[in-house]
């Protein structure tokens, strides 16, 4: 059984920064396409950044200030997040799908995390 579990969250000011970690156990993460989404209370959830099995990542919200990465020996997927403003507030989820090609589309993902809370203050 795969499970995925969020850490990292909190509250910051804007301007800070936060990193997100998504620790994966009942496989490994070289085997699955892995993403972070969010959902802000109202809205719909979205994609903010994707890592392919081959290690090719994409961010879907501002490249410039989410970045994705991963650790193999700790088999945990990051997500930095800098310069964070207030619409970056939400809860933020990690998933994973067992596939080829990336993909934003939340319904093809698999195995959710249960998500973290991320609050930016202005």
């Amino acid at each position: 059984q795969v499970q995925l579990a969020e850490s990292g969250g909190g509250s910051v000011q804007a301007g800070e920064s936060l990193r997100l970690s998504c620790e994966v156990s009942g496989g490994i993460i070289s085997s699955f396409i892995i993403s972070w989404f969010r959902q802000a209370p109202g809205k719909e959830r979205e994609c903010v950044a994707a890592i392919a099995r081959s290690g090719l990542a994409n961010s879907y919200i501002d490249s410039g200030r989410f970045t994705i990465s991963r650790d193999f020996a700790k088999n945990t997927v990051y997500l930095q997040m800098n310069s964070l403003k207030s619409e970056d507030t939400a809860v933020y989820y990690c998933a994973a799908a067992d596939r080829w090609t990336l993909t934003y589309a939340a319904e093809v993902y698999d195995y959710w995390g249960q998500g973290t809370q991320v609050t930016v203050s202005s």
